[in-house]
């Protein structure tokens, strides 16, 4: 009997410490931990756009929650509101929901840097931007607009001059006669003695005579003096200058003036003119070719642009046209002297007339 009792205190104890095991199991095993949940700090950010060299105030800005662990040394929290408000202005312009950050800020006593235009960007490290008068016939009838790739023709006139006075030749002449000497004495032992110096006299008609030259007639046999009828004619050259040259802007770029004119509402129903022809065009070189462009266009060359494929980036060697490589290159005769001609006379060539051609009145 008293066996008994004890196998069921000991079955007890077994199971009570079963269901003590089981309970602590489901408890601290297999219920999972629960995971640390973040901190997040406000930082603040743009609230609307900011201009370069805007002040920064309150209602410019606004907060952001970001984990703690994101948060940089350099952003502005709650706490340091005071320092960001405090005189502060934007040193260059902050876009919508930009985080702030020290670099972005400066004290409004200090200069803040000037970055230039936005299309600046544009140029290229070592290049510059120039601008160059054009018209509808160098723009190839205005297929060249922003962004093209062109290629850029230069047409001279040479003549010849005199090195000495840079003038055109031929020099005008002058006529240099002389009378003798001042007195001729005769002198024993000798025959003659000469005394005083020769008098010259200079003569120069009103408008000078050309320079010619000496030339013997086969028929005759007599020398006759050869002047020229008309001035020194140019002799034309043109060649192409630079290859695959970016259009940065074709017309003006805008601008905000320094006082703004109240606009008149204009009438709905009158018809707006159209818009003016572009009549500049702004080229990205290199330094040293924006100093040959500028010497061409002081010098009244004619300057030509053809537009080409982006794609295409390759250079070609091109040989200058003159009149004698016309000749040679497509086999053009000079024309022979006949004992007949057309009529009416041709003495230049004139280009037809285009029904859209604008025709330029000169002021009276």
């Amino acid at each position: 009997m008293r066996r008994g009792r004890t196998l069921i205190f000991v079955f007890l104890i077994i199971i009570i410490g079963l269901i003590v095991a089981f309970v602590a199991f489901r408890q601290f095993i297999l219920t999972p931990t629960a995971a640390d949940q973040p901190v997040f700090i406000d930082v603040y950010i743009a609230a609307q756009s900011i201009p370069q060299g805007g002040k920064i105030t309150e209602e410019a800005l606004t907060t952001m929650n970001l984990p703690q662990a994101n948060v940089l040394d350099v952003m502005y929290t709650r706490d340091e509101v005071g320092a960001l408000i405090a005189n502060k202005v934007a040193k260059f312009p902050l876009d919508q929901g930009v985080v702030i950050t020290e670099s972005m800020v400066s004290d409004a006593s200090s200069a803040v840097p000037i970055s230039g235009p936005q299309w600046a960007s544009l140029i290229p490290p070592g290049m510059t931007a120039m601008s160059l008068p054009a018209n509808r016939l160098s723009l190839s009838g205005y297929a060249i607009n922003d962004g093209a790739h062109i290629n850029i023709n230069a047409c001279l006139l040479f003549v010849d001059i005199d090195p000495t006075f840079q003038t055109i030749l031929p020099n005008l002449t002058a006529v240099l006669t002389g009378t003798g000497f001042g007195s001729v004495t005769g002198s024993e032992g000798t025959g003659f003695a000469v005394e005083g110096l020769p008098v010259l006299t200079l003569g120069v008609a009103a408008a000078g005579s050309s320079q010619g030259r000496l030339e013997l007639d086969p028929s005759l046999q007599q020398p006759y003096f050869l002047v020229p009828s008309e001035v020194q004619r140019p002799r034309m050259v043109c060649q192409t200058l630079l290859q695959d040259v970016t259009v940065l802007k074709l017309g003006n770029y805008s601008y905000i003036p320094t006082s703004t004119v109240a606009v008149q509402p204009a009438d709905p129903q009158a018809q707006q003119a159209p818009p003016p022809a572009p009549d500049i065009i702004t080229l990205i070189v290199s330094p040293q070719d924006s100093i040959t462009l500028t010497y061409l266009m002081y010098t009244n060359a004619q300057i030509s642009m053809t537009l080409r494929n982006p794609s295409d980036q390759a250079r070609q060697a091109t040989e200058a046209s003159t009149l004698q490589f016309l000749l040679s290159q497509y086999n053009i005769p000079v024309p022979a002297k006949l004992p007949y001609a057309m009529q009416p006379a041709l003495t230049t060539l004139t280009s037809p007339f285009l029904p859209n051609d604008t025709v330029t009145v000169p002021a009276q």
